[in-house]
Formats: C-alpha cells, structure tokens, sequence
C-alpha cells in the first residue's frame, strides 16, 4: 500500500466505530486542512450506506488511480478484520470537483435510491451525484449544536437557508417558529421535505424563496426574532459576495431582532480572516457583542484556523 497517511488515518476511524453501519453521517479523512502532505485535494465522507471520495485537484493519474486501489484495499481489511460489517457499505462513490459539472463515478456496489445523512434520531436527504454540495453539511455540526442548546421556545431566522438543516433541527429542539429564507425555491422545497422526513410540523415555519439583501420587508415582517444564523456563500455571482455584501446583512439586525437575541455568524471563506466579521460587525452594528467563537469540529482539522469554516456567537444588547 502506497498512501500510507490515507491508510492509517482512514484504518484508525473505522476502528472508532461502535455501530458503523447506523452511526451519523461524519468525514473519515479531511485532506483540505493541510493536516496531511500530499493529501490536500482529499476528503472521504460517510453517509450510511454510501463512501463519497471527493477529489478537488486533478493529480497524476497513476497517483489517482492507486489511492482508488488503495481504498477498496482498505474496506476489504476493513471487512475481513471485522471493523466494519460485511454489508456495511452498499456503493462507494468518487466524485472530481475539478471537472467541469463535478462528475460523480461509482467505484463499487449500488448506489440506494434513497441516501440520507444522519444526526442521532434526525435524517437529511442527499442528491449524490453531479451536484456540488450533497445537501447537508458535515463540517457545521458546532452551529447544530449551538442552536439545539438555546432555541426551545424561541423564534428562529435562518438566512441562507439552502435545504434547512437548521430549521429541523431547531425545530426538533422545540423553538416556537422558523422563517427559513433563499434565493433557491429547489433548496426550500428540499426543506419541507426534510421536515416532513423527520416527522416535523411545517405549520409554524415559513419558506421564502428571495433574494435576501432585496426582501429585507418580508423578512422583517415576522419578526423580531430571538435567534438567528446568518450563513451565507462567500462568492455567488450576481448575489453575495462576502467581501463587499455581509455588511449589508449585519446592518439590518436592529430591525429583525429582539433585545437579548443570539445570533450564528458563519463565515466559509478561506481567504478572509477571524478579524473581518468581528470587524464588520463593530462597524454595522455596534450592540452586538462577541460571546465567543465555536470549536470547529474535531473531523475537519487544520494547520490554519483562518482557513477554516469560522462559526461566531454574537448576542445583540442595545442600550
């Protein structure tokens, strides 16, 4: 065996599993964070009962090619050595985000109709296929915590929405109400059908299909709010660029929330630092304190903490 970071690390991870085949849906290797030379273009993801690979950068293709060896190789000691069960793994999948339309090929078995990630008691339909993102998103669970800890009897504004992970979570964690607002109408309805997934009413949460920074009246109109994530994408052409548009949304937060409200700042861009959204922030509104920012999770190491996805706990107390 060739990739012998790839092997341990993805060795010492299945070893970590009580009941593989029902644990929640995690990452089993995160090359992203630098953390493993030669290994940066890599992630491998578990939704049960589904491996997705995910190459970033193209490579040599002998190299490619063996770390694809390599892995098969991995599940069937895997198998034999009783890590995991025999009928553990129904497809793998090998997905090149480097490709135009990031094609997706499976390596082994059948891919399920249906794929879910799971979060304990709660499911989240996935698209696995030529779709970028899945649908749920792995390295956010620091934010789902968050909010199961503070959202019982409150009203929830999820801005960003996409397919309202937050939403059912808040709403499994018993908050009062949810206004889920995208630009996405496919996202929202990718929503409702997790609510009714899980089992979740819908009578008190709302889908807005907008376009947030030109919608902010149907936005306001109900609340205020006690709590709120704000989780935008740092580069969407032709709607939020990050850099120049996050200031536009901090501004608003006097009109959309109540005295005493938590908010969820998220931040995905590499390339803009933990000092721009504290920054941002002081400069849009001022009442909005820092309580802190969240541990990023465990399965998404980093040698940079800027680099990573950077999650922040401000609480808006004006005077």
């Amino acid at each position: 065996m060739t990739h012998s970071i790839f092997t341990s690390q993805v060795r010492e991870r299945l070893g970590q599993f009580d009941d593989f085949m029902h644990a929640d849906s995690c990452r089993l290797f995160h090359g992203r964070g630098c953390c493993f030379p030669g290994f940066e273009q890599v992630t491998l993801d578990w939704f049960s009962p589904v491996l997705l690979l995910t190459l970033f950068k193209q490579t040599d293709v002998s190299w490619e090619q063996s770390l694809l060896d390599e892995l098969q190789a991995i599940l069937q000691v895997a198998v034999a050595e009783g890590l995991i069960p025999p009928q553990a793994i129904k497809a793998v999948l090998v997905q090149r985000r480097y490709l135009v339309d990031t094609p997706t090929e499976l390596l082994q078995g059948e891919l399920p109709e249906d794929v879910y990630a799971r979060r304990g008691e709660l499911r989240f339909a996935l698209k696995l296929g030529n779709n970028q993102n899945t649908g749920f998103f792995l390295d956010m669970e620091p934010g789902r915590q968050w909010l199961e800890s503070l959202v019982a009897g409150r009203s929830l504004l999820n801005l960003f929405s996409y397919t309202c992970a937050f939403s059912v979570v808040g709403q499994a964690a018993g908050a009062r109400s949810v206004v889920n607002v995208d630009m996405s109408r496919g996202a929202l309805s990718q929503g409702r059908d997790n609510h009714r997934l899980n089992g979740l009413s819908t009578d008190n949460v709302r889908f807005l299909g907008e376009n947030i920074l030109k919608s902010w009246s149907r936005i306001r109109k109900p609340g205020p709010y006690d709590v709120a994530v704000i989780d935008p994408p740092s580069f969407q052409r032709g709607s939020f660029v990050a850099q120049k548009d996050y200031i536009k949304v901090l501004r608003r937060i006097p009109e959309l929330m109540n005295p005493g409200a938590d908010l969820l700042v998220c931040l995905n861009a590499p390339e803009l630092d933990e000092a721009f959204i504290c920054e941002q922030m002081l400069a849009a509104c001022p009442p909005c304190q820092l309580v802190g920012r969240l541990e990023p999770h465990k399965d998404f190491p980093d040698v940079d903490p800027n680099q990573q996805l950077k999650l922040f706990h401000f609480r808006y107390q004006p005077q």
